[in-house]
């Protein structure tokens, strides 16, 4: 068994479930510590993040990922136990382990084998959180703050998110698109349905300027993102009677938004259109993250270059996808790319990566440390 194997096993054992930690840095802590790192534990409400270092000059280099997991949901339909770490038919099964505890497992192991004969001319640096999957308020969000209170600036940032899709390294993720979330209230009147004109229906307020909003092209997107997309998540009203008015809708939506917006453009769009419409409404917006880009530079060409020799094929570079922390490193001025393995089992029942593929990625890790620290 490989040390990366073994130890992702260790990881995904502990059912880490967001916002909990449940030893997880503890475990990496103690490996880190082991090979010279030194090792802080930042503590935010109920989000335990690490913070480890190595080295006291040049560039910084850092391994951001979380340790938190979604939930399994009754485990019972899983083939195996979700926090046993299976290993059956090349394969390590277990919530976590392409999301990302088997990144977490490469990116130390690949500093263990690197470090015995390195001559370091940057430093080291880990960036851990229970936070990713939840909220992210008191996460790699709060990190990035305490570091720049302490004039902490990260160079390079690689995250070990699952990017890849068919096979590992195909895919890594330059930049991510910018997500804006809103709830929308809209009141009217309630009533019987018999009896419209004495009522208020918010429904039939609101659909035109939702059908409005789910027309409207945006943008047509660039040569690294594709178009500004709206999308309805929930839409909840009425009583649950069949013949009563409701008095108020509520709407959740958002928009995943190309670097060819920005979102006060949107909310400005958005609120005109209701006001247009003369609503009575209330609106909250939820800024997730800014979209950000990194389409050149040392770190791409570093890991674009180690994918051509441990797998044999250049990598697409992507935009797609969801939010990552990288949303909140980049705007730090640091390089970041997201490296890991297939996503086709994330956050689904029976998650599973490949043997073969963990053992390469701690591979590919260790090559990228080699071009940009030593």
């Amino acid at each position: 068994m490989s040390e990366t194997l073994e130890l992702a096993q260790q990881l995904i054992q502990r059912p880490s479930v967001t916002p909990l930690d449940e030893g997880c840095q503890e475990l990496i802590a103690k490996r880190l510590t082991a090979i010279g790192f030194s090792v802080e534990t930042l503590q935010f409400e109920d989000v335990t993040n690490l913070w480890a270092t190595l080295g006291s000059s040049g560039p910084l280099f850092v391994f951001a990922g979380h340790t938190d997991v979604v939930p399994t949901g009754p485990q019972t339909n899983w083939q195996y136990p979700p926090y046993s770490a299976t290993v059956a038919d090349g394969f390590l099964h277990g919530r976590g382990a392409a999301d990302m505890k088997g990144s977490i497992a490469a990116m130390v192991t690949a500093v263990e084998r690197f470090l015995p004969t390195a001559q370091l001319n940057a430093r080291i640096g880990f960036l851990i959180t229970s936070d990713e999957e939840g909220s992210a308020i008191n996460g790699t969000q709060r990190v990035i703050k305490e570091l720049g209170i302490r004039n902490i600036k990260i160079d390079y940032c690689l995250v070990g998110e699952p990017s890849s899709s068919e096979r590992l390294g195909d895919t890594v993720k330059i930049g991510r698109r910018g997500s804006l979330g809103a709830t929308l209230v809209v009141n009217g009147i309630q009533g019987h349905v018999a009896y419209p004109q004495l009522a208020v229906n918010p429904i039939h307020k609101v659909l035109p300027v939702l059908a409005h909003l789910s027309d409207i092209t945006w943008d047509e997107g660039n040569a690294s993102f594709p178009a500004t997309s709206f999308q309805i998540s929930n839409i909840n009203a009425g009583t649950g009677a069949t013949n009563v008015i409701p008095g108020q809708i509520e709407v959740v939506f958002n928009f995943r938004f190309s670097t060819e917006l920005d979102a006060d453009t949107i909310k400005s769009r958005v609120t005109q259109l209701l006001d247009e419409a003369e609503l009575n409404y209330q609106l909250d917006w939820k800024l997730w993250g800014n979209p950000f880009l990194t389409d050149a530079g040392k770190l791409v060409e570093a890991v674009s270059e180690s994918i051509q020799q441990h797998c044999g094929y250049d990598p697409e570079r992507s935009t797609a996808g969801g939010t990552s922390d990288g949303r909140f490193i980049a705007p730090t001025g640091a390089e970041v790319v997201e490296l890991g393995p297939c996503n086709a089992t994330i956050h689904q029942v029976d998650e599973k990566i490949t043997v073969a593929e963990l053992d390469k990625l701690s591979e590919v890790y260790q090559s990228v440390l080699q071009a940009l620290v030593s």
